[in-house]
């Protein structure tokens, strides 16, 4: 069976730290661009940052610059979200969902969510004192 599970959410005070790891099970992460999304209550689901398959990354959203980064390690077939100085507005669940054949494993903005081949259960996030 092939999935993907997050781990690493938790509750953290501003400021603080988290790193979420999307592992695969079933399959191989290397042919595949990992999206990141977050879901807040009462609000619509967004891509937050993405890895392409080589390794490439990128933060969709201006308000995480410069405090989330990512990274990824294809022989261990997971990837991370580290997730710095924290905010309340991050609160969320977060999302892992892997991109593959027959898209391109690449990160392009506004990319719809159907073209994402798997999808994890998601991990919640949250920022409070």
């Amino acid at each position: 069976q092939s999935q993907l599970v997050e781990s690493g959410g938790g509750l953290v005070q501003p400021g603080g730290s988290l790193r979420l790891s999307c592992a695969a099970s079933g399959f191989s992460l290397r042919h595949y661009a990992i999206g990141w999304f977050r879901q807040a209550p009462g609000k619509e689901r967004e891509e937050v940052s993405c890895i392409s398959s080589v390794g490439r990354g990128i933060n969709w959203l201006h308000s995480v610059e410069g405090r989330f980064s990512l990274s990824r390690s294809n022989d261990n077939n997971i990837v991370y979200l580290q997730m710095n100085n924290l905010k309340p507005e991050d609160t969320a669940t977060y999302y892992c969902a892997a991109r593959g054949q027959p898209y391109l494993p690449i990160c392009t903005s506004a990319a719809p969510e159907g073209i994402y081949n798997y999808w994890g259960q998601g991990t919640q996030v949250t920022v409070s004192s």
